[in-house]
Parts: C-alpha cells; sequence; structure tokens
C-alpha cells in the first residue's frame, strides 16, 4: 500500500509512463527463492507488457517455477542536489508471464520494432522474419499495477 496518496498518478498517468518508458526491469524468483532483476526493452498493447528474449535462459528457468514477475518502470528523472532528492515518475506492474505464439507472438514483435526502430519499420519486419524461430515472446498480464511520480510538482 502507498503510504504517501499524494504522489500517485491517475490511472491515464501510470499507463503514460509505461507507455513512454524505454526500458523495465523484470523480477523473477528462481526454484531456490533467490531473487533476480534483468532490465529488458518492452512494448505495452492492450494493457499488455511483451518482451522477447532467446529460446533459454535464467529468466525463463524462473518463469517456468512461478509465472508470478513484477516489472518496474522508470519514467523521467531530475536529481535536485540542493534539495537532497530526485524528481521522477515510476510504475510497477504486477502480473503473470506467459509464452505467446503464432499471431500475437508476431504482433508483440511488430510492436518492438515500431517502438524502438520506427524509421527501420520494413527492414525490422523482414528481420522479424529471419528470428522470429529463435526468440520466445512473452505477455505479463498485469494482476495490478501503481506508480508514483514528483515530476512537475514543487515537491
Amino acid at each position: 500500500m502507498m503510504r504517501r496518496k499524494n504522489l500517485l498518478p491517475t490511472n491515464d498517468e501510470t499507463i503514460s509512463i509505461i507507455e513512454k518508458g524505454e526500458y523495465g526491469i523484470l523480477s523473477t524468483v528462481s526454484s531456490n527463492n533467490e531473487p533476480y532483476g534483468v532490465p529488458l526493452n518492452y512494448c505495452f498493447i492492450d494493457d499488455n507488457i511483451y518482451f522477447h528474449c532467446g529460446l533459454e535462459g535464467k529468466k525463463l528457468d524462473n518463469i517456468a517455477n512461478n509465472s508470478k514477475v513484477s516489472f518496474c518502470i522508470v519514467g523521467k528523472t531530475k536529481i535536485q542536489p540542493e534539495k537532497f532528492t530526485t524528481k521522477f515518475e515510476s510504475c510497477i506492474v504486477q502480473g503473470t508471464a506467459i509464452e505467446v505464439i503464432d499471431e500475437e507472438k508476431r504482433m508483440a514483435l511488430e510492436g518492438l520494432i515500431k517502438k524502438y526502430s520506427r524509421q527501420f519499420e520494413s527492414e525490422g519486419l523482414e528481420y522479424i522474419k529471419k528470428v522470429q524461430g529463435k526468440t520466445k515472446v512473452l505477455k505479463i498480464v498485469s494482476e495490478f499495477f501503481t506508480g508514483k511520480a514528483t515530476m512537475g510538482t514543487s515537491r
């Protein structure tokens, strides 16, 4: 539960933070209950977060063990050294990670191209054809999300 409700952005502001974020930190837990956080590129489509990865690895092992994940996005920041603080906006999404396939996988990969390589979209679509079988795409089905924002305020 958030202690300072005055820092809680609206639902629309939180979604804006998610949509504009450059990357997020995916947090998972291993079968030995060891936490693991990894930065990822992502896209946000139909209230779900999508990311791609290799066919195997630690995050996939952790998700296979426990599909509950947390995804943290930090938006704009501004250090205020004279006030010993930082203005920022952030969002934390909690949900379940599941692999997507076929059309949903392609849609997510295209979403990543549009977000990160819009000026090379046609080349990106060709690239997807080459790597689609060599990558997995996962979706975080959001069960809960919250944000915090001190940007644009006098705090």
